[in-house]
This record gives C-alpha cells, sequence and structure tokens, in this order.
C-alpha cells in the first residue's frame, strides 16, 4: 500500500492554496523543515513568518494577522503549540473566534526517539475544551489536503493535529470529507471500530482480522473531533452488539471521551476504549512505541479478542 506523511501533504496543500488564496499565511516556529511549511516559504517568503522559539508570541501574531483580514495557518510540534501557548490560543484566538487554523505535526507517540517530553498524548483533550474550537484529525495525506481547503474556507478557529511518520494511503480522490461528518470506510454488522488520524488505516487492518474469526466489522473515520459527530455515533450504536475507539492519544479526553459523552447523553451503551492509558511516552521508533502502548492492528486485536466485553456478544 502507498504511504505518505500526513505533515508533507499538508505542505503541499497549502503550497498550492498559497497560490488560488492570498490572504493565506503562514507563521512557524523555527520548525518549517520539519513541518513542511518550508515549502510555502519557498513560494510565498512575504506571506511566510518564523517566530522563532516563541510559541506564545507566534499565537499573537496570528490573532493579529486574522484581525486585518488574513487566514494564518500557524504551525509548529503538537507538543509545543496545544502545551506552552495554550493560554494565548484560548484567551487571544478562541475567545473571539478568531480566523486562526492552528495546524500540528508531531502528534502522539509515534513522534518517535524524542521521547516522552516531545510526544502529545493529550493535545486533543486540551483544545476539545475550549469554545470555539473545531478539531480535525485526518487519517491519511488524501484526506489532509482536503482538511486544508475545507478548514481555510470554513472560517473561525480550529485544530489540525497530524503525526509524523509515513501512513497509508486509504482514501482516494472520490472518498467525501466534510467538516463534522464521519465517513464510514467498512461496513459490517457484530462490531463498530470508532478511529482517528493514523489509527483509521490500524482499525482497517484489524477489521480483516476479526472477519477470519467470523466477526463482522464495521470501520468508521472521525476524522472531526469536534464537533463530533452524534448522528452517526448513535446509528452505529444501535445497529452494532460491541462498540470500540482507537486513537493515539490518551483515552482521556480524546475519542473515546468524546464518543462516550455521546453514548451517556443520547443512547447508553459501552465502548471499549484503546489508546495510551494514562502514562507518558517513551522513546523508541514509531513502529516500536505504537506496539508497545498496544496500537498496531496486532496489539489492538488482541486486545478485541481478550476483551470480556466483546467475548461476551
Amino acid at each position: 500500500m502507498e504511504q505518505k506523511a500526513i505533515r508533507v501533504a499538508y505542505g503541499e496543500a497549502l503550497a498550492k492554496l498559497g497560490e488560488e488564496n492570498k490572504d493565506i499565511v503562514v507563521l512557524d516556529a523555527d520548525l518549517s523543515h520539519s513541518t513542511m511549511t518550508a515549502m510555502f516559504k519557498a513560494k510565498f517568503p512575504e506571506r511566510f513568518f518564523n517566530a522563532g522559539i516563541a510559541e506564545q508570541n507566534m499565537m499573537t501574531m496570528a490573532a493579529g494577522l486574522s484581525i486585518i483580514g488574513k487566514i494564518p495557518f500557524v504551525s509548529t510540534f503538537a507538543i509545543f503549540g496545544t502545551g506552552r501557548a495554550y493560554d494565548q490560543i484560548r484567551n487571544s484566538i478562541s475567545y473571539g473566534n478568531l480566523n486562526v487554523k492552528i495546524a500540528l505535526t508531531h502528534s502522539g507517540i509515534s513522534v518517535g526517539e524524542d521521547g516522552g517530553s516531545h510526544q502529545s498524548i493529550e493535545d486533543i483533550a486540551l483544545m476539545r475544551s475550549i469554545p470555539n474550537m473545531v478539531i480535525i484529525s485526518p487519517c491519511d495525506a488524501v484526506e489532509t489536503e482536503k482538511a486544508v481547503v475545507a478548514l481555510a474556507e470554513m472560517k473561525g478557529v480550529a485544530y489540525l493535529r497530524m503525526g509524523r511518520m509515513n501512513t497509508d494511503i486509504i482514501t482516494n480522490d472520490k472518498t467525501p470529507f466534510e467538516i463534522g461528518k464521519a465517513n464510514i470506510l467498512k461496513e459490517g454488522s457484530d462490531i463498530c471500530i470508532f478511529a482517528t488520524g493514523i489509527m483509521v488505516a490500524e482499525a482497517l487492518k484489524t477489521a480483516e482480522m476479526l472477519e477470519k474469526d467470523g466477526k463482522s466489522a464495521t470501520v468508521v473515520n472521525i476524522h472531526t473531533i469536534k464537533p463530533i459527530d452524534r448522528k452517526t455515533i448513535i446509528e452505529m450504536a444501535k445497529k452494532h452488539d460491541a462498540l470500540v475507539s482507537v486513537e493515539e492519544h490518551s483515552i482521556i479526553g480524546g475519542l473515546g471521551t468524546a464518543i462516550s459523552e455521546v453514548l451517556s447523553d443520547e443512547c447508553p451503551k459501552q465502548l471499549l476504549r484503546i489508546g495510551v492509558n494514562d502514562e507518558f511516552g517513551q522513546s523508541g521508533t514509531p513502529k516500536e512505541l505504537l506496539k508497545a502502548y498496544g496500537l498496531t492492528s496486532e496489539e489492538i486485536y488482541k486486545k478485541l479478542t481478550n476483551s470480556l466485553y466483546l467475548s461476551s456478544k
């Protein structure tokens, strides 16, 4: 299967979009060759601003640029953007629902060898708690390009969450993308797996393994964490015996929590949450870390087949 890094698709989409929309500006915190905003800088140096290692200042710069009619895309690593600059995002950007796109890369434990200090496993929880914030977590490079275009057209603040590593391309140009609307990538009848970001590809592989056991699995790509697609979640809850969420994020405050809130409000049903279990990451290769934290398709399959909840269905 063809692979491509989501962050590369982000850089390419920005550079392409910059030709079509002269109001787009890009800010980076001295990491443009890692976040791939260097592609935009090469084409439009007059619309690119390197804020240096000063993420808080960068967010307030973006707020000011949005007030004068520009569409700022602000990039750095997810751990720095959502954590170090949280106050500026909350009070300078989201409080006024300014038209700023916070596009952060190197999210989750798959950052790899940089270790727990650089692995953002709580970023969705932080951003999801802020009013007005839209959160997009694309599953592959193709969906990332669609997300960049959609966010540029959308008015208001948004967080685009992206990883570092190469990932399988599982969607195509014809796959629909609409902010707030989940995509059903595979239909089944017994188990519904809700997944987001790079975990969607792993969920599809897990579904294939379950099929060999006689378990029919649906896979739903929740690319929009907020606003979450409540309608689809409820429909899936009513149609399936077992529900599972998979995310490269803490199980506290992320996708699983968001789905649980919907179920609690409108369709009480048990949900098995798979993610990082309230612990920090560590140094290792992306593949080693995903396996260690139970986030490869093989490890997800083991958790599902060993689950008392699923075995009783």
